[in-house]
């Protein structure tokens, strides 16, 4: 696991805010200091050094004790990079 940055707060609409040092890929498992998983990255935004990120939070987190928790460092894990599928070539039509 990589360290992702700091919490700094849950949002209005449910998600967690986070500033990092690094852009993470989106769609990485985010994982709390006790190695716990929280949710997904969502969205990277802001400046280029220090970005904020929004993570989306699982049901199965508890919103209450992460909101309490405000300034605990963030892990994300390592994503495997996603082969390219290509799609299925079409024949040209000779004319």
């Amino acid at each position: 696991m990589k360290f992702l940055g700091n919490s700094l707060h849950i949002a209005n609409s449910g998600k967690l805010i986070a500033r990092s040092t690094k852009t993470p890929s989106p769609g990485a498992i985010v994982f709390d200091s006790r190695k716990n998983k929280i949710g997904k990255v969502g969205y990277v935004f802001g400046p280029t050094k220090q970005p904020y990120i929004s993570i989306r939070l699982f049901k199965s987190a508890n919103r209450d004790e992460i909101a309490k928790n405000c300034g605990e460092k963030l892990f994300v894990s390592k994503q495997k990079s996603k082969k390219s599928r290509k799609g299925r070539m079409r024949p040209r039509h000779k004319k």
